[in-house]
């Protein structure tokens, strides 16, 4: 009967492969942790600041093409006549 040779019964290696994967995962982890500590946040002036900039210029961004549309439609449906 031939000798077995390897690094030991199977289901250790999923088990080590497991282990692998949560070993990278809190590595990332924390590595995520390091870099977030770098972020210049902005203040919450700022930030109200931009997300008002953002809502205007989607508002006026929705009328102007509202207008678009009615305008083409009007035209489509006078070509169509």
């Amino acid at each position: 009967m031939p000798v077995r040779r390897g690094s030991g019964s199977p289901k250790s290696e999923p088990s080590g492969k497991v282990k692998g994967v949560v070993d990278q995962s809190v590595q990332f982890l924390r590595e995520v942790k390091v870099e977030l500590k770098k972020v210049a946040w902005p203040s919450r002036k700022q930030t109200l600041g931009s997300t008002a900039v953002v809502l205007i210029l989607v508002f006026i961004i929705s009328a102007f093409l509202g207008v678009v549309d009615m305008g083409l439609s009007s035209l489509v449906r006078l070509v169509l006549q």
